[in-house]
């Protein structure tokens, strides 16, 4: 057994975390590059910080998710006012934002030449200035990944900046910050990180350290998530969806994803579907495709006994099948009011291309069995 494990070199979790901000800034550089999303709210809190340690500050603002103009805009504008470390504060987009505006920033070239999948492969070799990662989402994980998903806008695709430089130099987690998410939000972020954490424990590069994180993180999500969905000032819960979501983070970036992750890109890049949201609609017909597929492949027990396992942490009950553990995912779909993929958009004529695009997908390599075009089908006709 062979493995590495990988980090920030500091996370900080807990409420009022968001209070260390000045004196890690202090200790970062001396010229803030603040990045946000639409609504700045809790940015006001960072930028007060700044201002009480007598750093100077300018603020760039990510609406939607990242695309590569948008990052090269953020470059020029933060060599401009030379400014020396990033903030990032915002769901994954905006955190996808800053690794990669830190990353490009001290490498050269085109951002689109160190694309993986679309780009010319060429690996990131300086290290990204400083960056402080703060979520207010509980979700991706992004705070402590080492890739930065980025939408192509005339290839119809999502797709990675990977490397070990864009880990952030600090991740702080703030579970107070995501009291106020609405319950929609609150539904597709907690399920892609649940999805995440599904992935990584089934993925065909799992290690005992990323086992061990997502029996915990499962566990957490499946006891908290509704509960935040229906209360978002549940502490308890709220806490456990961002320790879930954390968790999710570290999983992805020290194993692999799988098909779901692998479908969800390409349905990005080519519908205006929330990246959760795709996820919620594919995990549980691709948990149960897998299932299948092992079965049929005659493949590695280890692997079923893993979804077996999943279905009774979902559960609570230790005699769960994985059938139980299927219904409970579209029974959370349903009280959470997770719309199809129809509803935006994907018809089934769709279906060729988006199979075309997800057979080489990175995350479709971590995938516990190989899968065909017949059961990629199958995923998107069931989730149609």
């Amino acid at each position: 057994m062979e493995f590495e494990f990988h980090s920030p070199t500091r996370i900080i979790f807990g409420k009022g975390a968001i209070l260390n901000i000045g004196k890690l800034s202090a200790e970062c550089g001396k010229k803030a590059f603040v990045i946000t999303g639409k609504s700045a709210h809790h940015a006001d809190v960072i930028f007060d910080q700044l201002k009480n340690q007598n750093i100077p500050f300018s603020s760039f603002v990510v609406e939607g998710e990242p695309t590569v103009g948008l990052i090269e805009s953020g470059i020029y504008k933060a060599k401009d006012l030379k400014c020396d470390f990033i903030i990032g504060i915002g769901g994954g987009s905006v955190l996808d934002a800053g690794k990669a505006i830190a990353s490009m920033i001290m490498n050269e070239g085109e951002i689109t030449d160190y694309l993986e999948v679309i780009g010319k492969g060429i690996s990131i070799t300086k290290p990204s200035l400083p960056y402080i990662a703060i979520p207010t989402t509980a979700g991706t994980g992004t705070e402590v990944t080492r890739n930065a998903v980025l939408t192509v806008l005339d290839r119809k695709v999502k797709v990675s900046l990977r490397s070990l430089f864009l880990l952030p130099k600090v991740a702080v987690v703030d579970p107070q910050l995501t009291y106020e998410l609405p319950a929609e939000i609150t539904a597709r972020t907690g399920l892609d990180a649940l999805t995440q954490l599904i992935e990584a424990f089934t993925s065909n590069r799992t290690n005992p350290i990323v086992d061990g994180i997502c029996r915990e993180g499962i566990q957490r999500a499946s006891r908290s998530l509704y509960r935040a969905y229906v209360n978002g000032y549940d502490e308890t819960a709220r806490e456990d969806m961002s320790i879930a979501s954390l968790f999710g983070g570290l999983a992805l970036a020290n194993g692999k994803l799988g098909a779901v992750h692998g479908i969800a890109g390409p349905l990005g890049g080519m519908f205006p579907i929330p990246h959760g949201n795709a996820c919620a609609c594919l995990l549980p017909h691709v948990f149960e495709i897998n299932i299948k597929a092992l079965l049929d492949q005659n493949n590695s027990l280890e692997s079923l006994n893993r979804y077996l396992e999943i279905s009774k942490i979902l559960t609570g009950n230790n005699n769960a099948s994985v059938d139980d553990g299927i219904k409970w995912i579209k029974d959370l779909n349903q009280k959470m009011r997770i719309p199809q993929l129809s509803k935006f958009g994907v018809r089934e004529d769709d279906f060729p291309e988006i199979i075309e695009k997800s057979i080489k997908a990175s995350s479709m390599k971590g995938n516990p069995v190989q899968l065909s075009s017949t059961d990629l089908f199958f995923v998107l006709k069931n989730a149609l």
